[in-house]
């Protein structure tokens, strides 16, 4: 039987790599010259369904290679159909929840398309919107945005999405947290009717499933990972510390040599910033990226930390997606996420293609909470790398002895519990992390008068003005 992806001509036993999945001409050309020659799961599942126009829902981690699985189908329709494009119009658009994501696939795509005359255009907040006006006014092939901008010049009318044929939606599940998905409905609804598309996530939750359903018809559904799990080349670890104890516990981390290329994850934008001039206080030149950063500050943060001029990079979970670079050799969660499953998400920024990785969670007892849920959804307990939270043992620190990685044999502390209460939930009549007495026992400290509103001016403004009768 011949297979309608086979070349005319070539038998398919003959092909190999993504020639058997149907890419052919300038994309194969390309795609061989960039390295890729071996397809992964998702490519292998996504590509030949697409390239026969069906609408696909995919299920895949972060670097699992979904890029090249939906761009390469849809850079082999466009190729065909020749350069001619209307005004104002984009025949693919791929939607991405951050910035950093949407530079990334563009990358990606202009490296894949490489000698296929194939035009793209970045449309995304943070940047000049008369450049990006000027870029799509002639028309382009492929339209790489983020739903906020690209809404604008939709409302404008500085791009009409009519002649739109292929729909891509990126970290779904990302953008539904991020609040996008009324946008995203709505750009979908402008585009042309019999549109094919695409809908990846690295999650499914219930908004996400029902979101596929109204957009996708007859899709082939695709999986390459259990949800929610992290890559077997990652190492992970969680050192035990409390809050003020974590600029110094990362300090010691950093000075050693091993950590080559470091991303910090920091659950704020003011504790990004907070961690960073700490770092740089402590002797250690590091970038920071998020979202109160312009685009422009934010690019030259992660070329930097692309090129080597700084190891350490201090990130939000803005970056826990839209980050793909080589040789990350280690990731260190300063604060656990307040959704567990960026847990994922942030360290898969290391292990990636392969190579090996080192995640390190520092926790203060009050994010015990978050580390359960954490371990819930990679389904496993971190071992302990170390225990900060006053153990008087050397033995039960294995930092102390150099070994880094290894599990403790014990995950609790010396009062049986992991934040250090006494077992049984009773602090008998101690604070929880101390040995003074809680407060509601404590006599008030002499000449303290309680505050009376009405009594005294507050902050220096005036008396407030007496009741009517």
């Amino acid at each position: 039987m011949t297979n309608e992806n086979t070349l005319p001509g070539t038998d398919a036993g003959e092909l190999s790599g993504f020639a058997a999945l149907g890419i052919t001409g300038a994309l194969l050309k390309a795609t061989n010259a960039a390295g890729f020659t071996d397809p992964k799961p998702i490519q292998a599942q996504a590509i030949p369904p697409q390239l026969e126009g069906r609408d696909i829902f995919g299920i895949a981690q972060t670097g699992s290679g979904k890029t090249a699985a939906f761009a390469l189908p849809i850079l082999s329709k466009i190729i065909g159909l020749g350069t001619k494009r209307r005004p104002k119009t984009a025949r693919a658009l791929i939607l991405a929840p951050t910035r950093e994501l949407a530079v990334q696939i563009e990358e990606t795509i202009k490296v894949l398309a490489k000698g296929a005359h194939v035009s793209t255009a970045l449309v995304l907040g943070g940047v000049s919107r008369f450049s990006q006006v000027k870029k799509v006014a002639p028309g382009v092939d492929v339209l790489i945005a983020t739903p906020g901008r690209l809404t604008d010049l939709v409302r404008e009318g500085d791009l009409v999405l009519a002649d739109t044929k292929w729909l891509v939606l990126d970290e779904g599940d990302r953008m539904l947290d991020m609040g996008f998905i009324n946008d995203v409905k709505r750009i979908a609804r402008a585009t042309a009717p019999d549109r094919q598309t695409v809908l990846f996530s690295a999650t499914m939750p219930a908004e996400i499933a029902e979101l596929a359903k109204g957009l996708l018809k007859n899709p082939i559904r695709v999986e390459v990972a259990p949800q929610s799990t992290a890559a077997a080349e990652i190492v992970q670890g969680v050192v035990f510390a409390r809050t003020k104890q974590k600029r110094q516990v990362l300090s010691t981390m950093l000075a050693d040599e091993a950590m080559k290329s470091v991303i910090i994850f920091s659950r704020t934008k003011h504790g990004a910033d907070r961690v960073t001039k700490d770092l740089e206080r402590d002797g250690f030149k590091a970038a920071v990226i998020h979202g109160n950063k312009s685009q422009n500050a934010r690019q030259k943060a992660l070329n930097d930390f692309r090129e080597g001029s700084v190891r350490i990079l201090v990130a939000t979970d803005i970056a826990a997606r839209g980050i793909d670079v080589p040789g990350i050799s280690h990731v260190v969660n300063f604060d656990l996420p307040d959704e567990a499953e960026s847990y994922v998400h942030r360290i898969g920024r290391t292990g990636r293609n392969g190579m090996d990785g080192i995640a390190i969670t520092l926790c203060d007892p009050s994010e015990n909470s978050k580390l359960r849920q954490v371990e819930r959804i990679i389904r496993t307990k971190l071992p302990i790398v170390a225990d900060h939270l006053g153990s008087p043992d050397p033995q039960r620190n294995p930092a102390e002895k150099n070994e880094r990685f290894e599990p403790a044999n014990d995950r609790n502390d010396r009062n049986g519990r992991r934040d250090g209460r006494r077992p049984g939930g009773q602090n008998n009549g101690k604070k929880r992390f101390g040995d003074k007495p809680a407060f509601a026992g404590e006599r008030k400290p002499e000449g303290v008068k309680p505050f009376k509103g009405n009594n005294k001016r507050r902050f220096g403004g005036k008396r407030p003005a007496a009741r009517a009768a």
